[in-house]
C-alpha cells in the first residue's frame, strides 16, 4: 500500500473535537480488509526482537491488537481511567484541546519486557509520554514507537525525543 493510497483512505474532519481542531479519521482505512490487512504488515516490520505489543485508547488499541495477533504476540491496552478493572497505574497528558489520564494494569509487563507502542497518530506528543511514562514505571523496555500519521507542525517528535533522546519514532506517513 503506497503512501498516497494511505493518506486518501484517511479522512479530515474539521472543527472535531472542538472548534479550530482538525481531526485525522483512520477508521475509512480500517473498513477496507485489504487496506486494514497491509496497514497490519507494514507496521508489524517494525517489530524487531520485541516481546510484547501496547496500544493506546481508542484507534491504537484497533492498530495494536492486529499487530500483536499478525506477529503471534501478546497484547497491552493503555486506556482511558476508569476503563481498567483491578490495580492501575496512571498518567496525565495534555492534549491540543484539553487534558485526559491514561491507565495501564499493574504487573500486565514483566521487568525487562521489550514493547512496540503503537498509535494512529502522533500530534503534541501528550498521550505518547504518557504512554512510555507508564510502560517504564512498570519496567518495560520500550523498542520502538510507531504511528500511522504524524502531523509534524504539532512538534510531538520533538518533544518526545527531548524526554526520550535514543527512542525510534515512526510514522507511516507524515504530515
Amino acid at each position: 500500500m503506497g503512501r498516497e493510497e494511505l493518506e486518501g483512505a484517511i479522512r479530515q474532519v474539521p472543527d472535531f473535537p472542538l472548534p479550530g481542531i482538525l481531526f485525522f479519521d483512520i477508521l475509512p482505512l480500517l473498513k477496507v480488509p485489504k487496506h486494514f490487512k497491509a496497514l497490519t504488515q507494514e507496521l508489524s516490520v517494525f517489530a524487531n526482537a520485541i516481546d510484547v505489543v501496547a496500544g493506546i485508547e481508542a484507534r491504537g488499541l484497533i492498530l495494536g491488537s492486529a499487530v500483536a495477533l499478525h506477529l503471534g504476540k501478546g497484547f497491552v491496552p493503555l486506556r482511558k481511567k476508569g476503563k481498567l478493572p483491578g490495580a492501575t497505574l496512571e498518567e496525565s497528558y495534555g492534549l491540543e484541546y484539553g487534558k485526559d489520564t491514561l491507565e495501564i494494569q499493574e504487573g500486565i509487563l514483566n521487568r525487562g519486557d521489550r514493547v512496540l507502542l503503537i498509535d494512529d497518530v502522533l500530534a503534541t506528543g501528550g498521550t505518547l509520554i504518557a504512554a512510555l511514562e507508564l510502560i517504564s514505571d512498570l519496567a518495560g523496555e520500550i523498542c520502538e514507537v510507531v504511528v500511522l500519521l504524524e502531523i509534524s507542525a504539532l512538534g510531538g517528535r520533538e518533544r518526545i525525543l527531548a524526554a526520550y533522546p535514543d527512542l525510534v519514532i515512526r510514522a507511516l506517513v507524515t504530515i
